[in-house]
């Protein structure tokens, strides 16, 4: 099994002479994970995090770190003195979908960590970290960015017909706000499958499971490809995981297999996170893929800065 290291180097950073300040909303398993992710950032500085519940354990988490806090949620973040430079939305679906009209007129670069469909759709193994200047980046789902990179490399290879991704979470990582957004994670989630690999027949599936001791995050790619070799296979799906490994390094493909037209790719992802326990891989990857958008938003921004 994978192990990983939270201090992991992720794709090189230019060195700038302002870290972009942040500011996060939720105060979850995502929220706090991210405040950690930004707290190893030389491209960040966390300006606050935003919950609801005063006495949550994210709020004592994020001051611990040092984060200016707040129990006010979006309200903290319109009343700042100057808005920040990126706002991570780890709330839920609908809640963003209300967050975003009046985070708008601030002029933030908004990372949006829900299903809500409402941004530009970015997956970074597959478009890169640019979302054509939209400034509401929607990261799709733990599960899209676990499949997508596979379902595209696959689609890119072969002629697909049919493509379906079953994800699997540990029960225990499965906070309120997932179970929440189930609808919006699977409509979410097939409508990514379809943009980035142009086949119209997808499905996408998440389970829960109840396991004890819980087992890590999954996900398993199914293609209709007639003809499909297994070698050929194997060397698309792995240099797309390579990618996916540049900022998630617990990323891994456990198996590929070929019966007749069906082809099947196993994957698990391990958390490298100072907060996540390994089998929340899920968290850690849509975290990292945030992490790494911003982090572009801020060297951009600094560029910017310098050629005033």
């Amino acid at each position: 099994m994978t192990t990983c290291n939270p201090d992991v180097e992720r794709p090189t950073v230019a060195t700038i002479a302002r870290p972009a300040t942040v500011a996060v909303i939720g105060t979850g398993a995502i929220g706090q994970d991210l405040v950690s992710k930004i707290s190893r950032s030389s491209a960040l500085t966390c300006a606050l995090v935003a919950g609801r519940n005063p006495e949550s354990a994210g709020l004592r988490h994020a001051e611990l770190l040092g984060c200016p806090t707040s129990a006010g949620g979006i309200e903290a973040v319109l009343s700042a003195d100057r808005p920040f430079d990126v706002v991570f939305d780890a709330t839920s679906a609908a809640a963003h979908r209300e967050h975003w009209p009046r985070l708008e007129p601030l002029g933030s670069l908004v990372v949006d960590l829900t299903p809500s469909k409402v941004g530009a759709m970015v997956v970074p193994a597959v478009t890169g970290l640019d979302a054509g200047g939209s400034r509401n980046i929607n990261l799709v789902s733990c599960g899209g960015q676990a499949g997508v990179p596979i379902a595209r490399a696959l689609a890119t290879a072969f002629p697909v017909s049919y493509l379906e991704v079953v994800s699997t979470v540990a029960s225990v990582v499965a906070g309120r706000a997932t179970r929440l957004n189930l609808d919006e994670y699977v409509a979410t989630t097939g409508q990514a499958v379809t943009a980035f690999t142009g086949v119209s027949d997808v499905k996408a599936i998440l389970n829960i499971s109840p396991a004890v001791p819980p087992a890590p995050f999954r996900t398993a790619v199914h293609a209709l490809i007639p003809g499909a070799d297994l070698t050929r296979v194997r060397e698309v799906v792995e240099s797309a995981a390579a990618e996916v490994r540049r900022f998630a390094p617990g990323y891994e493909i456990l198996a590929a297999s070929v019966t007749g037209d069906r082809v099947m790719i196993s994957l698990h992802v391990i958390a490298c996170s100072e907060v996540l326990p390994p089998y929340a891989g899920n968290l850690d990857l849509i975290n990292s893929a945030a992490i790494m958008v911003a982090e572009q938003h801020a060297t951009r921004l600094a560029l910017s800065e310098a050629a005033l």
